[in-house]
């Protein structure tokens, strides 16, 4: 495969090479086997949108650390702040004191909420938290103790969070029971969903959010014991799949009918991933609760949750966290939200993925593996299928093809049973999503050729 440009990943040993085999071992040994890894990348920088291994091996990184290095890796403001702030003061812990940063980013956060303020921030480490903050809170605000959530979803792996996801099997396995009170209903993917074909998507997708007052308040749901509604605006791990504006719309109506709080987890999509500061907000749909973690820090571990004022009511000792809002953390996301803010980075997002999707829009029609492309700014998806006509998920050939996209230096992670998720920093140029798009493509034709 040739990726001969004048911008490109740089592979001068065989994967893995000598010093990343070495580390392997050792992991091997020591490092809880429940992590998941795609493929044997041995990070040791990275700048922007490049990480070189162990080895000096150079790749483009289109997972950007899992949608989490927004700004990209290592940028210089960013670091300039954590070094700043780590120089002044790295913990007192703002359960207990204050940090004047708390504030300063809670103020900047408020001004770019998905809905209209005023607001209360709540601090933790990762989105798991921001979602069990969320959980515990929608639960203390309306005293009632049911929520609902989405076949597809993840919440995160924490019990309360856990509870909530409903992606993968394994992620469930052997930990339960589960914290009561969840039902999980059908999420209105349109490309396995929608019978008749996109034409209908709006039909379907209204079905699967009527589905709450047509069903399920009529059979085993009392609306009155329902404390909130958990939904990704585009799943994550389910596969990068969209909810469509006006299943977001129905949600909205029936949550504002029972006096059900909307809560949206923002957590991979936020900070700027689909062109906007949230994706709710294609939707023109306002949320009560916001979730947000991944690329809100560049790579500090932040979760926030951000709330309507008035929901947020609990007393002190409710809820807390020790390192949540940490002053390097919190550093590090001021820095974030200026480098996004003046580079223009929610435009570039939108403009770089609206060029790789018009690139990307007839691989259905070219290439026999390819069932679906579908995506918002940096958030995109490939969905790799056996069969066209039968959309039998290709799992293994998913596998097959990011890992041949390493071996010619590119990073692209998987999510849902079949999808090949494109998520680079929000700085990447059309150069360089050229470059990754060849890789992609010609990696899907290898693995189609021997398939």
């Amino acid at each position: 495969m040739s990726t001969q440009t004048l911008i490109g990943p740089k592979i001068i040993t065989a994967l893995p090479g000598p010093n990343a085999k070495r580390v392997l071992a050792e992991d091997g040994k020591y490092i809880s086997p429940s992590y998941t890894r795609s493929y044997p990348l041995v990070a040791q920088r990275g700048r922007g949108i490049v990480v070189t291994d162990v080895d000096g091996n150079e790749f483009f990184d289109f997972s950007a650390g899992i949608a989490v290095t927004s700004t990209g890796h290592c940028h210089p403001q960013v670091v300039a702040a954590i070094q700043k702030q780590a120089a002044e003061l790295i913990h007192m812990s703002g359960t207990d004191f204050y940090y004047e940063n708390m504030v300063a980013l809670a103020e900047r956060l408020s001004k770019i909420a998905p809905m209209p303020g005023p607001h209360k921030i709540y601090y933790g480490n990762s989105g798991a938290e921001a979602i069990e903050c969320a959980l515990k809170l929608a639960r203390y605000h309306t005293k009632r103790q049911n929520v609902i959530a989405f076949f597809g979803a993840f919440h995160g792996r924490t019990m309360g969070a856990l509870s909530l996801t409903a992606s993968k099997p394994q992620q469930k396995r052997r930990f339960g029971p589960m914290v009561p009170g969840v039902t999980h209903i059908r999420y209105p993917d349109v490309y396995r969903g929608c019978e008749g074909g996109p034409q209908n998507a709006e039909a379907f997708a209204l079905g699967c959010a009527r589905f709450i007052e047509d069903k399920l308040f009529k059979t085993t749901l009392a609306p009155e014991e329902v404390a909130a509604i958990f939904v990704e605006p585009v799943q994550g791990e389910g596969g990068y799949v969209i909810a469509p504006t006006v299943f977001m719309q129905e949600l909205r109506r029936i949550c504002d009918r029972h006096g059900i709080l909307l809560v949206v987890d923002e957590v991979q999509s936020g900070i700027g991933r689909t062109g906007k500061w949230w994706a709710i907000e294609h939707t023109d749909v306002h949320p009560d609760i916001v979730c947000s973690a991944k690329g809100i820090a560049s790579g500090m571990p932040l979760g926030v949750t951000i709330s309507k004022a008035e929901i947020m009511d609990w007393v002190p000792g409710s809820h807390a966290s020790t390192f949540g809002g940490n002053p390097v953390c919190n550093a590090a996301a001021m820095a974030t939200l200026d480098v996004i803010e003046h580079d223009n980075l929610l435009q570039n997002a939108t403009e770089v993925g609206n060029h790789m999707m018009k690139r990307m829009s007839n691989w259905p029609g070219k290439h026999k593996l390819v069932g679906d492309v579908r995506g918002r700014g940096l958030m995109i998806g490939v969905e790799i299928v056996k069969d066209q006509k039968t959309k039998e998920y290709g799992a293994a050939e998913r596998d097959r093809i990011i890992q041949t996209a390493f071996e010619h230096g590119i990073l692209f992670l998987g999510c849902g049973p079949s999808t090949i998720r494109i998520a680079p920093p929000l700085i990447v140029t059309k150069e360089e999503a050229d470059v990754a798009m060849d890789v992609l493509e010609e990696s899907i034709s290898t693995v189609s050729q021997g398939a």
